[in-house]
């Protein structure tokens, strides 16, 4: 992020810096967590989705008849973003979906630990109760394939292993490396169950084994950020998260593969098309995550942890500008990345502006916002060769600076649960961005669909 140093400087002129327990702004502490244990002992009845709350998985008796094909449509991004997917196959849609919810499952959990690490209990609550909105589409999006009693019966377990993180946070925060070691052994133990689910669900297309160690590894690379975010070292607890969330995808292909084949949806989840719109779901909804997580960190003076958290953003921006080079060459790559970069600048300048009390900047920002909408929408018209227009890309990215700039007034009013919801939002908007750029390129280069 080029102009990092500049809102650094602005934030503090301000005086916009607090203490990190005091912060009014805490909806998207980024990952560096204090080392001062939280005010509020985060416990399971502090977080909506708990032990304690959630039925036992043996108590939801799961058979393989309970999870027989379901007359529902596939489960698609429809079922979270609420856009049409013409042009892709049922297959793809798949894939789509879970790349987006089990990415943003991650995200979201990274953000809830952090908060609870670093004493701050509102942005806490307001985090875990977004995950838990991402725990909800998850379940419905297997309820839609599998019907409602087998989706009535994931929903629980898949919560389960979220409440051992909670563990294991709670027992870090307090110094209590029994539990911190009972909560690691508890999320061994149901890699296990939910790998016998998934073996039962799928038919056996995807084996006990065989997730087991991907869910493993899930659990390995989230902890890994966690425990770097109670060591308060917030470069490594923010490559430690983008890492996790990048685990993900390693669960989201073979898990839409083993559906798609069981239940006959039509088309290949791991095609070339697929791949790409995959790898651009993946991208674009990281690049709101952290952008989200940088503002709300300047925004409470969390200075050291905002410049983590730029520069995890510039790691995500490099990955979208290799994505390009690799489709249309270096020279397009090296010309799309500064002009992707610029309107990151542009949202640097409107957080400074709102930070500082300054309407007129922040009317600037929303000016230059808007002008690059259409600059961009020029650039991708050009190199599509007309298969996206000018006016239809910069639709699609007005709207994205309007949903994220709505996160960021939530972020500077102090407001944890409009800026997690308005976060959201705008990490769901990225995919109609996705979807149209991969079918555009898709269609270009001759893709396999």
């Amino acid at each position: 992020m080029s102009r990092t140093r500049n809102l650094a400087v602005a934030v503090i002129g301000v005086g916009v810096l607090v203490s990190a327990g005091a912060a009014g702004v805490s909806a998207h502490g980024g990952h560096a967590a204090s080392s001062t244990p939280p005010s509020t002992p985060m416990t399971h009845d502090s977080m909506p989705m708990t032990h304690d709350s959630m039925a036992p998985h043996d108590s939801m008796p799961m058979s393989h008849d309970s999870m027989a094909p379901h007359d529902s449509m596939p489960m698609t991004h429809d079922s979270m973003a609420g856009h049409d997917m013409t042009g892709f196959s049922p297959a793809a849609d798949l894939r789509a979906s879970l790349e987006f919810l089990l990415q943003e499952h991650v995200y979201l959990a990274g953000i809830a630990t952090n908060e609870a690490l670093s004493g701050r209990m509102d942005g806490f609550h307001a985090a875990a109760a977004t995950l838990d909105a991402n725990s909800d589409a998850i379940t419905a999006a297997i309820g839609s394939v599998y019907g409602k009693a087998a989706g009535d019966a994931f929903g629980p377990l898949w919560k389960k292993h979220i409440g051992f993180f909670v563990d294991y946070t709670t027992a870090i925060a307090g110094g209590d490396q029994a539990k911190a070691d009972k909560a690691k052994a508890d999320l061994a133990a149901y890699a296990g169950e939910f790998g016998a689910f998934l073996e039962s669900a799928t038919g056996g297309a995807l084996t006990k084994d065989a997730v087991a160690k991907l869910v493993g590894d899930h659990a390995s690379t989230l902890i890994a950020a966690i425990d770097a975010q109670k060591a308060g070292d917030a470069t490594k607890a923010f490559t430690a998260l983008k890492a996790a969330a990048g685990h993900m995808t390693m669960i989201a292909e073979p898990l839409a593969a083993a559906i798609a084949k069981q239940q006959g949806i039509q088309g290949d989840p791991s095609s070339a098309t697929s791949n790409l719109r995959a790898l651009l779901t993946r991208n674009l909804q990281e690049h709101v995550y952290l952008a989200g997580i940088a503002t709300g960190e300047a925004l409470g003076g969390r200075m050291d942890s905002f410049h983590a958290a730029a520069a995890t953003l510039d790691a995500n921006s490099d990955d979208l500008i290799a994505a390009v080079g690799s489709v249309y060459g270096k020279a397009a790559g090296d010309a799309f990345g500064p002009l992707w970069k610029k309107h990151i600048g542009f949202f640097v300048d409107y957080t400074t502006a709102i930070a500082g009390g300054d309407q007129a900047k922040a009317d600037k920002a929303k000016a230059d916002l808007a002008a690059y909408a259409g600059e961009f929408g020029a650039f991708l018209e050009s190199a599509t060769a007309g298969g996206l227009t000018k006016d239809a890309v910069a639709k699609l990215v007005g709207d994205h600076a309007m949903t994220l700039i709505a996160a960021i007034d939530a972020e500077k009013a102090g407001d944890a649960t409009a800026a997690y919801t308005a976060l959201r939002t705008a990490a769901g908007h990225m995919t109609t961005i996705a979807d149209a750029l991969a079918l555009a390129i898709s269609h270009q280069q001759g893709l396999a669909a």
